[in-house]
């Protein structure tokens, strides 16, 4: 079933509300994980627009808004569906990622997005510090880094954990899953290293 709300549509819409070239990235990295994440842990390939949608743009208001984050693009994707329910469930998912808001994880797309958003984040970071960013990274790399508190400090590590948990996955596995999703756009992402 196509969203009300098209992929083009979307990534303008996040470009009006988010300059910073470093959360487009990110929105787009999110994008691209919650694709593979539809096909992974999703219902395959109708949910994957939906998916990147809501990957896309789950901090787009962030930028010009950061203390009603995501108040605005959930309001701003309710008021364009209508009570459609595709872009309600992604406006859903949206509101649970902020976990402060205490919002139910309802669905595997609600569920997922806590688990690849924070994550995603945290593997770019991993990548910009290495010679050779992506290409090389490992899991118990990405593990390590995750016990340093300092490293990436504003990265929610328990979210991460909860995240995978909530999705029945072995966090090395899940890790492994967002570097293989990453890994084919790691020039577009910023993520090939120095070498």
């Amino acid at each position: 079933m196509p969203t009300p709300l098209s992929r083009d549509m979307a990534w303008l819409h996040l470009c009006e509300w988010t300059e910073s070239e470093s959360l487009r990235r990110h929105a787009r990295a999110v994008e691209i994980v919650l694709r593979a994440a539809a096909l992974k842990y999703g219902d395959g390939e109708s949910e994957v627009e939906e998916w990147g949608i809501a990957g896309m743009l789950h901090d787009a208001d962030y930028e010009k808004w950061p203390e009603q984050h995501p108040r605005k693009i959930v309001l701003w994707l309710r008021e364009l569906g209508q009570g459609d329910p595709i872009m309600e469930r992604i406006a859903h998912a949206i509101s649970a990622h902020y976990t402060r808001w205490g919002i139910n994880y309802d669905t595997q797309l609600d569920r997922a997005l806590l688990a690849c958003d924070e994550l995603t984040g945290f593997i770019g970071a991993c990548c910009l510090v290495r010679p050779e960013g992506i290409s090389t990274l490992k899991p118990k790399s990405v593990k390590k880094k995750l016990k340093d508190k300092r490293f990436a400090a504003s990265v929610e590590r328990s979210e991460v954990l909860a995240g995978a948990e909530m999705l029945g996955v072995e966090l090395s596995e899940h890790i492994q899953f967002i570097i293989d999703a990453l890994k084919p756009h790691a020039e577009e992402l910023g993520l090939k290293g120095s070498t």
